[in-house]
């Protein structure tokens, strides 16, 4: 069994329409991230080879960095990004939350459209682990599904405004 997690998520919204959100900042940093934190976007350039640099802060604690490197986009269709930690800089850092967390983690997002909704399945695999980082992932991966799904489900309330 290999060690990844895949998130289905269905939205009652076009595709062209699901893949903005997911791809322009000014969506992105509407419904992005934990609820109820801050969300600041530092760097957005979405192309093959660009980066998304971003922060998020609860409101009672320290301000968290994130950096995505893109490696592939087919427009509506698929988006594939390494993400990891990182400071102000954009340089990598382990997780804030546990010093065991994979440094990188691998994310595909495939994106499909049947009768005017949308379904996105999200795969996220950490890259080069250590057994440590493995083990890690592996306690971790109801935490990643339960995240990434309520952040989808701010995606859905967004997507109803728009």
């Amino acid at each position: 069994m290999s060690n990844q997690v895949e998130i289905s998520y269905r939205f009652n919204a076009p595709r062209e329409l699901v893949f903005k959100a997911f791809t322009e900042s000014e969506h992105l940093q509407n419904w992005w991230g934990p609820k109820g934190w801050t969300f600041t976007v530092a760097k957005s350039d979405f192309r093959s080879g660009g980066v998304f640099h971003y922060n998020q802060k609860p409101d009672d604690g320290d301000t968290m960095w994130v950096k995505f490197v893109y490696s592939e986009i087919i427009s509506s269709e698929k988006i594939v990004y390494t993400s990891f930690f990182s400071d102000e800089k954009g340089d990598t850092v382990r997780a804030p939350f546990d010093e065991s967390w994979p440094m990188k983690t691998l994310n595909t997002v495939l994106f499909s459209e049947y009768e005017g909704a949308t379904t996105i399945k999200m795969i996220v695999t950490p890259v080069s682990p250590t057994e440590e980082e493995n083990q890690a992932f592996e306690a971790s991966k109801e935490m990643v599904h339960t995240g990434f799904t309520g952040t989808f489900h701010q995606l859905t309330e967004y997507l109803s405004k728009i």
